[in-house]
């Protein structure tokens, strides 16, 4: 399944909004189970983005779906990048003859 890294920044809605950061983070949870996919990871962090979540979904456009549904509430900024973990990127290699 396709792996997507998420930059996430808080609005200044979602900084006056701080507390629910945990809640709203297992509502993204939640909504990419609903979609088929899993969360790998979500931590807060920072420095340069306040939160970091790994996710795994069917597909970019279902990926790109989500993230529209999380911007929408407007309480994060995000960059969104496709990943690969070391099997796939082992067959994009051997793609390269």
């Amino acid at each position: 399944m396709p792996i997507y890294v998420g930059l996430v920044n808080w609005t200044d809605q979602g900084t006056k909004e701080f507390r629910g950061s945990v809640e709203r983070a297992n509502g993204f949870r939640q909504l990419v189970e609903q979609a088929g996919g899993r969360v790998r990871e979500m931590v807060w962090t920072m420095g340069e983005y306040d939160f970091i979540t790994v996710f795994e979904a069917p597909d970019d456009e279902t990926a790109a779906a989500l993230v529209l549904r999380v911007a929408a509430a407007g309480n994060v900024h995000t960059k969104t990048m496709r990943a690969f973990d070391a099997d796939q990127m082992s067959d994009i290699i051997a793609r390269t003859g």
